[in-house]
């Protein structure tokens, strides 16, 4: 056969069209639905310590999620997302990092910051946006950050973190660090125009980046397949873009962190960057303002409620005898109540204080900011009902 010696391409001579059918992506699984491992198949390298520690931490996450969106529906704060049902993908994924490997989110990675060390205070003053929280209390909840765990600051704008990560990894590259970024996103973000540039740029220049993909079923309430893409998912677009990809099982722990630990060598060792999407489900709304009753059914949740990550995962420690039914329970009494004492301290922390406003952009705030602060205190002092919160700081001697 000739070939095209400029492109380094084979040449025919009758026209053919490939479509979708042409490359389909197989998806990895270790563990499966019931807790047991596929035959012939060896659990990753995950000794006692570090199974114990994502069990803990996928049992956290569950309870945390669970009780701050009852937090929400009490109007103790003011959004949530909930990451129930994917808690696999963070925190397995999290779990084949070095804690020197830079993370960027997007907002259902609170397994991955709860894995790297962030307390249940710090989750809390965040979500209260409190005087405490690391953010001054200018983020909407759950927009974490962290300098000290390598978490960088969630953003709204949908895949904004995805170009960022090729970059920052460049820089990481250039510095010969011997560490890696990993990325996370959903499907639906990967429809913006930051994904294909961010994956093109990564793979021309090689960069020691992993894009994490959840695909979770929905983009809020547009579904998947058919009505996001036409082909098969998000994997093949690696493929496309020339980097390594691989899908796996989003609720199976071991598919998970085996992935990760496979990907991350490839990205320090080679510098190659690598597509790796997790094929999951979102059991709750998109957000606390998302009704998902009115586009899915309630067969199609009890279908995904058999492929409970936590649950899966926590079979396999049953039959392992790692733990007992016993521990799991104790274990997650112990959690909830954690939980339940830091959110009733944390909502009685004042907020941070509104000269706090001005800082940090400007060394020295300049005049037309501060004419706009004391313009915001006299609204303030006018209307103190409305900023229960803030009056008191406004008007007494904590000024």
């Amino acid at each position: 056969m000739a070939k095209d010696t400029k492109h380094q391409l084979e040449i025919v001579t009758k026209p053919a069209f490939l479509d979708a059918s042409a490359l389909k992506i197989p998806m990895l699984q270790i563990l499966k639905e019931d807790g047991t491992l596929h035959k012939g198949v060896k659990a990753p390298d995950m000794d006692k310590d570090l199974a114990l520690k994502v069990f803990d931490t996928m049992q956290f996450i569950r309870i945390l999620d669970e009780r701050m969106i009852a937090a929400q529906r009490q109007g103790r704060i003011s959004f949530y997302l909930s990451s129930l049902g994917e808690e696999a993908a963070s925190i397995g994924s999290a779990a084949a990092l070095q804690a020197d490997d830079m993370i960027m989110g997007q907002y259902r990675e609170q397994g991955a910051l709860a894995f790297r060390g962030f307390t249940v205070e710090q989750f809390m003053d965040q979500l209260f946006s409190n005087e405490r929280d690391l953010g001054k209390g200018r983020q909407m909840p759950v927009h974490y950050g962290c300098k000290d765990l390598n978490f960088m600051t969630i953003a709204s704008p949908l895949a904004t973190q995805i170009p960022q990560a090729t970059g920052y990894a460049y820089g990481q590259k250039m510095d010969k660090s011997g560490t890696c970024t990993i990325c996370y996103f959903g499907e639906g973000a990967a429809s913006e125009g930051d994904f294909h540039a961010a994956l093109n740029m990564a793979a021309v220049y090689k960069v020691p980046v992993i894009f994490f993909c959840r695909n979770n079923g929905y983009a809020i309430s547009t579904p998947s397949q058919g009505e996001q893409y036409a082909g098969d998912g998000i994997a093949p677009r690696g493929v496309a873009y020339g980097m390594k990809t691989i899908r796996v099982d989003g609720n199976d722990i071991f598919a998970v962190y085996h992935a990760t630990q496979l990907a991350r060598k490839l990205a320090v060792e080679e510098n190659e960057p690598v597509l790796i999407e997790g094929m999951s489900y979102r059991m709750a709304g998109h957000s606390t303002s998302d009704d998902p009753t009115g586009y899915r059914t309630r067969e199609e949740e009890d279908s995904w409620r058999a492929k409970d990550p936590v649950a899966r995962f926590q079979k396999w420690l049953l039959a392992k005898g790692w733990i007992s039914e016993d521990d799991a329970q104790a274990n997650y009494d112990e959690k909830k109540a954690a939980v339940l004492a830091a959110l009733k301290e944390a909502e009685k922390v004042p907020a941070p204080h509104i000269d706090e406003l001005i800082e940090d952009v400007y060394d020295t705030p300049p005049k037309h900011l501060k004419q706009q602060l004391e313009e915001l205190k006299a609204h303030i002092r006018k209307y103190p009902d409305a900023y229960p919160k803030t009056a008191s700081r406004v008007n007494g001697g904590d000024e």
